[in-house]
C-alpha cells in the first residue's frame, strides 16, 4: 500500500488530474479520479497487460471498416440507472423516465454494442484476451436495445411504431387533420373569409383547430373566440362546425398520451429487467474511456509500461523523467497548466532523463551533490514511477527499465512542520517513520530527503546511518538524498549501499541534472549562496571557517565530478553513435528488402510473360529457357553484390579447397583444376560443373573445408575435359547405387537446376551393372519436354556407364 501522506508528498493527485482531464465522459473521469495503487502485483500486472492489449486493439481496424473503432462522447446515464427499478417510500414503483432519458440510454447502448463487436473479433482471444474478458463480463441488454431502437426516434420522441395502438391513434389524428383542413378551406371560400385570414387558413390554439381572423371580422360568423394576439389585431376563432371535430381531436390526443405512457412504462419495466446489462454497457464504455485517456497521457509523457520483476533483480529505471515536469514543460498538466510544486522543480530547465539503478544485491542508494541539483527530483521520479506502475499506468522511462513490486511505499519529502500541532520537520519525520517501521519489509521502498537534517548534524548523520542500517536488515529498498559527510563515507564503504552524485558543469558550476554512480559529490553551498547574491565578504569568511575546520574536500570532489562529467559526455556520445549505427543498419536492411522485393516481382513478371509467350506459340521452349537463363544472369550480379564485397577473391585454388560460387550463390569443393583455361571443376552438393576463376570467392567457413556428400558426385580427378567439351559448360550428376525412383527424382531436380543455370549439355553417371537403371533413366529423359536427346557416351568418356543429355 501507499500511505495517502506519501501520495500527497509525491503529488500523485496531479497525475490523476492529468489523466481525468483526458477522459471524454463523466463516468470515465470518475474512474480516473478514483485511480489508486492496486493491492497486489497480480492486479497491477493485469492492469498493465490490459493497457497494452487495449493499445493493440485501438490500432486494429473495426470489423467492416478500414479504420479503428473511435470512442466518441456518450451521455452519462448513471442517474437513470440508479433510479431505474427503485421503489418510492410508499412502496410504489417510481414513474417511468421520459423520452429524452431513454434516447440517451439508446445512444449509450448503440455505442456499447459497436465497441463490443469491435472487441469480440476472431483474433481477440489471441491478441487482447483481457479486453475481451472485460467486454464479456456482463452481457449487453439485447431486448432493451432492440426496444429502444424501435420506439425512440433520433429527435428523442416516441415513434409511431412503438405500439399498434399508438400507430392507429396517430394515423387517425393525421386523417382528422386532413379532413379538418379541407372543411376549413371550403368554409373560407363559401363565406369569402380569405381576405380576413391573417395566416393560411388554420392554426392551433389551446390544442384546438382555430381560424386566425382579423379583429374587425368579429361577430360576422357564429363561433368561439379562444384567444387574441398580443397586438390585438388577430383573434383565434373556432367556427361552430369545428367544435365537434376539435372535441374528437381532444379524445384522440388523450388516448395518445395514455398509450405513450404505457409504452414508456413498458420500456421502464424492460430496463428494470435488464438493468445489470445496461450498467455493464456503461461500465464497459467508462473503462474504454479510461484506457483511451491512459494512451493519451502516455503520448504526452512518451511513456511505456514498466515490467515488474523479482526484487532480487534490483531497480533499473533507464531514462526516467519526472512525469509532472514533462507535463509542465509541454503545458499539458491537467487543463489548468499549474506547474508542480517542490523546491527542486524548475520548469525553465530541460527535463533531463535519469538512470536510477540498484544492481542485484544492492538495496540502498545514497545521492549527494549540490543544492538544487536534482536530488529531490530523483527521489520523486522513482516514487511517482513506482506509484504509476502500481496503479496500472505507463510511466516516462526508456526501454530496458524494470521495477520490483513494492508492497509499501513511504516518502519523507518536503517540509512537514506543523505549527498547529507543535511539530517540527524533524519531529514529524521521526513520528511518521516510527509508525511505518513495523510495516516495512523486503517489499518496501523508503524515500528519505535529507533525513535528520533538522537537528544537530552529528546526531542527525548518526541517526540517518542507523536508519539505513535498519532498512538493510529488513531488506527494504531505500533512496536517501543527503549533505552529511558521514553518509557520503557510509555510502562508499557499506555493503549493499551504492553511492551516486548529481553532476555539475565544472566550468559554469551549474547543475547538469545527471547521476554519476559510485562516487559522492560536494554540496556547493557557497557557490549557491554566491549565485543568489550573498555578499562576498560573508562568503570569504565562510571559506576561512571551512578551512579552519579542516573539512574542505571541495577540490577533490570537484576533480571527481569533472572526471565523471567527462565520462558521461563520452558515454552519451557512444550511445548516440550506437543509435546512429542501428538506424543506418535498419535503413540498409529496409533498402535491401525493398530491392529484393523489386527483383522478385520483376523476375515473376518476366517469367509469367515468357510462359504466356510459350503457351501462345510466340516462342519455343528452347527460346524461353534461354531467355530465362539470360534474365538469371542479368539479375545475379545485383543479388550477389553483397557477397562479392565481403568475401575475398580466390587466388590459390587446389583440389579439396572449399570456395563460394557467386553466380549460384552456393559453396562448392574443388575437384579438378584446369590452369590453362583458368577454370576448375566444382562439386556443389552432388552437382559437378566447370566454373570460371573470376566467379569464385574464398569461403569463410568456420568449420574448415566441406567435403562432398558420399554417394553423390564422384568426379574423375586428374582428367581434364576435352577441348570440344570445354567450349560448352557441363554439369555432372552421379546416381550410381541408387534405386530407379530416387535416381529419377534426383535427375528431375538436376534438370531444373541446369535449365535455370542455362546449361545445354549434361552428364549423368549411372554405371553399367545390369543396365536396369540406365534404361529407366533414358526412358524418363526421352519423355522429358526439355531434353533434346539422351545418348550413351563414347568409351573414352564413360561408355554405357554414362548418359550425355542435350537440352533443347
Amino acid at each position: 500500500m501507499i500511505h495517502p501522506r506519501t501520495l500527497q508528498a509525491l503529488e500523485f493527485d496531479k497525475i490523476v488530474a492529468a489523466l481525468a482531464s483526458r477522459c471524454i465522459s463523466a463516468p470515465g473521469r470518475a474512474l480516473a479520479a478514483a485511480l489508486k495503487p492496486l493491492p497486489d502485483p497480480g492486479a497491477a500486472h493485469s492492469a498493465l497487460q490490459l493497457y497494452e492489449q487495449a493499445a493493440l486493439w485501438a490500432a486494429a481496424p473495426e470489423p467492416g471498416s478500414s479504420r479503428p473503432f473511435a470512442l466518441g462522447s456518450f451521455p452519462d446515464v448513471s442517474g437513470l440507472l440508479s433510479s431505474a427499478g427503485a421503489v418510492s417510500p410508499a412502496g410504489q414503483r417510481r414513474a417511468a423516465p421520459d423520452t429524452e432519458a431513454f434516447w440517451a440510454l439508446r445512444e449509450l447502448l448503440r455505442l456499447a454494442a459497436r465497441a463490443h463487436a469491435s472487441i469480440a473479433t476472431p483474433e481477440a482471444a489471441r491478441q487482447w484476451p483481457l479486453l475481451l474478458e472485460l467486454a464479456e463480463a456482463t452481457p449487453l441488454p439485447a431486448q432493451l436495445t432492440a426496444a429502444l431502437n424501435r420506439c425512440i426516434s433520433d429527435d428523442a420522441l416516441l415513434k409511431d411504431e412503438s405500439s399498434p395502438e399508438l400507430y392507429r391513434l396517430r394515423n387517425e389524428v393525421r386523417r382528422l387533420h386532413q379532413s379538418c383542413l379541407k372543411k376549413v378551406k371550403d368554409f373560407a371560400r363559401q363565406y369569402n373569409l380569405v381576405p380576413y385570414l391573417q395566416d393560411d387558413f388554420m392554426t392551433l390554439s389551446s390544442d384546438r383547430y382555430v381560424l386566425p381572423l382579423k379583429a374587425n371580422f368579429k361577430g360576422r360568423v357564429q363561433g368561439i373566440i379562444h384567444d387574441w394576439s398580443q397586438t390585438g389585431e388577430t383573434c383565434y376563432f373556432e367556427p361552430l362546425f369545428l367544435v365537434e371535430i376539435n372535441n374528437r381531436l381532444q379524445e384522440l390526443k388523450h388516448e395518445e398520451r395514455e398509450e405513450e405512457r404505457r409504452v414508456l412504462a413498458y420500456l421502464g419495466e424492460l430496463l428494470a429487467t435488464e438493468l445489470d446489462g445496461a450498467r455493464g454497457a456503461l461500465a464497459l464504455l467508462a473503462e474504454l474511456d479510461l484506457l483511451q485517456a491512459k494512451r493519451r497521457l502516455a503520448e504526452a509523457l512518451d511513456a511505456r509500461c514498466v515490467p515488474l520483476t523479482p526484487s532480487e533483480e534490483g531497480i533499473a529505471l533507464m531514462g526516467a523523467r519526472h512525469p509532472l515536469l514533462v507535463l509542465a514543460r509541454t503545458g499539458q498538466e491537467g487543463r489548468e497548466g499549474v506547474p508542480p510544486s517542490g523546491k527542486a522543480h524548475n520548469v525553465a530547465q530541460p527535463v533531463r532523463p535519469l538512470d536510477i539503478i540498484l544492481r542485484p544485491g544492492e538495496r540502498v542508494l545514497v545521492i549527494t551533490g549540490a543544492n538544487a541539483g536534482g536530488k529531490t527530483v530523483c527521489l520523486k521520479t522513482l516514487g511517482l514511477v513506482a506509484a504509476m506502475t502500481m496503479s496500472g499506468l505507463p510511466a516516462p522511462v526508456a526501454r530496458g527499465s524494470h521495477l520490483p513490486w513494492f508492497g509499501r511505499l513511504d516518502a519523507f519529502i518536503g517540509d512537514e512542520q506543523s505549527l498547529d500541532g507543535n511539530v517540527s520537520t524533524f519531529t514529524a519525520q521521526i513520528d511518521h517513520l516510527a509508525k511505518a517501521w513495523k510495516h516495512l519489509d523486503a517489499q518496501g521502498l523508503v524515500l528519505l530527503d535529507e533525513f535528520g537534517a533538522g537537528t544537530d548534524p552529528a546526531q542527525g548523520a548518526a541517526l540517518a546511518q542507523a536508519v539505513l542500517d535498519g532498512l538493510l536488515d529488513k531488506r527494504c529498498f531505500a533512496l536517501s538524498a543527503t549533505h552529511f559527510p558521514a553518509l557520503k563515507s557510509y555510502a562508499l564503504t557499506r555493503e549493499g549501499v551504492r553511492a551516486a552524485s548529481m553532476l555539475f558543469d565544472p566550468a559554469t558550476r551549474k547543475p547538469l541534472y545527471a547521476l554519476a554512480y559510485d562516487q559522492v559529490g560536494a554540496s556547493q553551498a557557497l557557490d549557491a549562496a554566491r549565485e543568489h547574491g550573498l555578499p562576498e565578504d560573508i562568503l570569504r569568511r565562510a571559506e576561512h571557517y571551512l578551512l579552519q575546520d579542516g573539512q574542505d574536500a571541495t577540490a577533490l570532489l570537484g576533480r571527481l565530478n569533472a572526471l565523471a562529467a567527462q565520462r558521461e559526455e563520452e558515454l552519451a556520445a557512444l550511445r548516440k553513435e550506437r543509435e546512429s549505427a542501428r538506424a543506418s543498419a535498419a535503413q540498409a536492411k529496409e533498402r535491401l528488402e525493398k530491392e529484393r522485393g523489386r527483383l522478385h516481382e520483376e523476375t515473376r513478371r518476366h517469367a509469367a510473360e515468357l510462359m504466356r509467350a510459350w503457351k501462345e506459340g510466340r516462342a519455343t521452349a528452347k527460346q524461353s529457357l534461354k531467355e530465362m537463363s539470360r534474365l538469371r544472369a542479368s539479375l545475379a550480379p545485383a543479388v550477389d553484390e553483397g557477397v562479392d564485397s565481403v568475401l575475398p577473391e580466390a587466388r590459390e585454388l587446389a583440389i579439396g579447397q572449399e570456395v563460394f560460387h557467386t553466380t549460384f550463390n552456393k559453396r562448392g569443393v574443388v575437384t579438378d583444376v584446369d590452369e590453362r583455361r583458368g577454370r576448375v571443376r566444382l562439386d556443389m552438393d552432388g552437382v559437378s560443373l566447370w566454373a570460371e576463376r573470376r566467379d569464385l570467392r574464398e569461403a569463410a567457413a568456420p568449420g574448415g573445408p566441406k567435403s562432398p556428400r558420399p554417394g553423390r558426385a564422384t568426379p574423375v580427378s586428374g582428367r581434364l575435359a576435352s577441348p570440344a567439351r570445354e567450349e560448352a559448360a557441363t554439369m555432372r550428376l552421379d546416381v550410381r547405387g541408387e534405386r530407379a525412383p530416387e535416381a529419377i527424382a534426383a535427375t528431375e531436380r538436376f534438370l531444373d537446376k541446369a535449365l535455370r543455370a542455362g546449361f545445354s549439355e549434361l552428364e549423368i553417371v549411372h554405371g553399367r551393372g545390369t543396365g536396369a537403371l540406365r534404361r529407366e533413366l533414358q526412358a524418363f529423359l526421352r519423355a522429358h519436354p526439355a531434353v533434346a536427346s539422351a545418348s550413351l557416351a563414347p568409351e573414352d568418356r564413360g561408355g554405357d556407364g554414362l548418359t550425355i543429355v542435350v537440352l533443347r
